[in-house]
């Protein structure tokens, strides 16, 4: 149940970072776009031209949210769990983890960005590939991935504290 109430409380903050920023300015989330959205900016003229699908500083906001995810969710777990050991905090983690990579992959994407048009960015707006679910769908498996390595920290980080 514990977990449960820290997935929501996840979600909720996810979804309010992830929301902000997109309707704020699309262009600051066209790395994650999918790429044919991502190729029409870059003829606009709306960002650089570049080969990498994410810039220096996309990097390391998201390395930067990464930590903060490892050492608040060592913390959490150590705390409102009980969590003493790699196992559980491992365990606890990835389950959150996956909770919030599921909820992002068809709640925010599949169902909010596929099909609102506040997320569209002008002169792209007509695109189909904004309801590209295949892609969403991918890259929340990717995430899933992604979401190993962090977990481990966050089960080393339970264990050390």
């Amino acid at each position: 149940m514990v977990v449960l109430i820290e997935s929501v409380v996840g979600i909720f903050l996810f979804t309010i970072i992830i929301v902000l920023v997109t309707l704020k300015d699309p262009i600051a989330s066209v790395g994650d776009y999918p790429p044919a959205i991502r190729k029409k900016c870059m003829e606009l003229g709306l960002v650089e031209e570049r080969k990498k699908r994410f810039t220096k500083g996309d990097i390391v906001r998201k390395t930067a949210a990464m930590l903060v995810f490892i050492a608040a969710l060592s913390w959490t777990l150590k705390c409102f769990n009980g969590a003493q050991t790699f196992w559980q905090g491992f365990r606890d983690s990835y389950l959150i983890w996956l909770i919030i990579d599921w909820y992002d992959g068809l709640i925010l994407d599949c169902v909010w960005f596929c099909h609102s048009r506040r997320v569209r960015i002008p002169g792209t707006e007509d695109m189909e590939e904004y309801k590209d679910y295949r892609f969403h769908i991918r890259q929340s498996g990717i995430g899933m991935l992604l979401g190993l390595p962090a977990c481990i920290a966050v089960g080393l980080f339970t264990a050390l504290l």
